[in-house]
């Protein structure tokens, strides 16, 4: 089992994290409105893809609990079904089948399901770059397995999993990778991490422009 000691949240990367975010919500507005736009024209069109146009969902940030925000990529049956059985909605993001024409082809696609979660940065929920955010179930298996990182170390918008592991091996290599990242923090410099998260977001970005979307 991992050190069991919670990791910092420097002063430069809170700073960080609080102008990069609102600057992005700001430089970003034309595509939450081509969203809003896109999906609105997808439930005009195709009745079994109407529903909310967000969706939270409970996850694990350094031991806490909140309320991640989404654009809503699922049909709103599928939703409903996931809260039904309590299982992260994520778990069913992975069937094509179960997305709505606009989280297929616009959101997914092009990672733009993730860019509410702006604001959970803003706010002090999330980090741009950490471990992806769990939902309390997934959390508590992991704790079972004597895993538990992501109760130490506050979640990000992207990580260096997003950006290193690719396909199938995401599920070996995401744990590995992202506590790494975790004893990265621990022993190198704020100034040091501070120049690897921005290599992250970069990678990320480029990422989101090439139309691969993103593993979480």
């Amino acid at each position: 089992m991992e050190n069991q000691q919670t990791v910092p949240y420097p002063l430069l990367k809170q700073i960080t994290d609080k102008l990069i975010s609102f600057t992005l919500i700001v430089v970003f507005s034309p595509i939450f409105l081509l969203c809003f736009l896109g999906m609105s024209c997808n439930m005009l069109l195709r009745p079994e893809d109407r529903g909310e146009f967000f969706y939270r969902e409970t996850r694990i940030t350094q031991g806490r609990e909140f309320e991640v925000l989404k654009f809503r990529v699922l049909r709103q049956d599928v939703v409903l079904l996931a809260k039904k059985e309590r299982k992260s909605a994520r778990k069913y993001e992975s069937d094509e089948s179960n997305l709505t024409w606009s989280g297929r082809n616009l959101l997914k696609k092009w990672y733009f399901d993730e860019l509410p979660q702006l604001f959970n940065i803003f706010k002090g929920d999330m980090s741009l770059v950490g471990p992806r955010p769990w939902s309390v179930a997934e959390v508590n298996e992991q704790l079972r397995q004597g895993i538990a990182y992501r109760n130490l170390i506050l979640a990000g918008w992207t990580g260096p999993t997003q950006v290193q592991v690719k396909g199938e091996s995401l599920k070996k290599g995401g744990d590995r990778v992202d506590i790494q990242y975790l004893e990265d923090c621990r022993s190198k410099s704020a100034w040091k991490m501070w120049l690897y998260d921005l290599d992250i977001l970069l990678r990320t970005v480029k990422i989101m422009f090439s139309g691969e979307g993103l593993k979480y």
